[in-house]
């Protein structure tokens, strides 16, 4: 075998890369790939939920804004609403890339492939069914004891664009979430050894804490459904229904919020 930097038949020098990627390499990696990602948004988070918690009046009196308005021009709203949405996915790209060193086809390894469509949306439809009926109750409740901030799903104009653009912003959620949070992390953990119950912790508390700028609530409710959805890949190593899933309860509340009489969501 030709040592690295061996010559080629032309001449070149050729670089190859033959040493096995360490522990510690991949730790820095996934600690780098949360940063540049959920990890970060997990921080904003916990700051967002001090700031409300110090402020004057409680928790249940203010309100946590999803997809707002970027400029008072639609064109110029529209512009910026994509470019939102394609930057939030470089991380999955970067995501993908890296899991391309390991061996196989990275979108196999994670099951995010089509080779099971119907499969993957009847599983996601019952995905989508076992944690959203739940996650309204809670949510109810959290209301009621004053543990959530007033959730405004969607904050856009009325204009033409705003229900595509909410689709597109609870698809481009959805495939960040379940590929960083549970299909990445969940692969790189068990790489580095870590026991199961510790990588299912680990998922569903950062699925929680990056949620926490809508209150305690939203925290427990969201680290519940990081449970259901870890065990879930980790029994079928398929992230496709997790994206269904969460695309369907996404849509459902955005769209829902955008297009219903507003007093139909005064419980939020």
């Amino acid at each position: 075998m030709p040592p690295e930097g061996a010559v080629g038949h032309s001449g070149a020098v050729t670089l190859e890369l033959t040493r096995p990627v360490s522990r510690r390499t991949l730790g820095t990696e996934t600690l780098l790939v949360l940063g540049l990602s959920l990890g970060q948004s997990a921080v904003y988070a916990t700051v967002s939920i001090i700031a409300k918690l110090t402020a004057e009046g409680p928790l249940s009196k203010q309100t946590a804004s999803l997809n707002t308005s970027a400029s008072p021009r639609p064109w110029l709203d529209l512009t910026y609403q994509l470019l939102g949405i394609g930057f939030a996915l470089l991380p999955v790209l970067l995501a993908v890339h890296l899991l391309a060193r390991d061996p196989g086809d990275p979108a196999r390894t994670l099951g995010l492939d089509a080779r099971r469509p119907g499969q993957d949306l009847a599983r996601g439809a019952g995905l989508a069914a076992l944690i959203g009926l739940p996650g309204l109750a809670l949510f109810w409740a959290a209301a009621q004891l004053g543990v959530n901030a007033t959730l405004v799903p969607a904050a856009l104009p009325d204009v033409w664009w705003t229900v595509p653009v909410l689709i597109l912003a609870a698809a481009q959620n959805a495939v960040l979430e379940e590929v960083i949070v549970v299909g990445y992390l969940v692969t790189r953990l068990r790489q580095l050894h870590w026991r199961l119950g510790a990588i299912i912790a680990t998922s569903a508390l950062l699925r929680g804490s990056y949620h926490l700028y809508q209150g305690f609530g939203a925290f427990l409710g969201n680290a519940v459904m990081g449970v259901v959805f870890s065990l879930f890949y980790l029994r079928t190593r398929r992230v496709m229904p997790l994206v269904v899933a969460h695309t369907v309860l996404d849509v459902a509340a955005f769209v829902g919020y955008a297009l219903l009489p507003k007093e139909w969501f005064d419980w939020l």
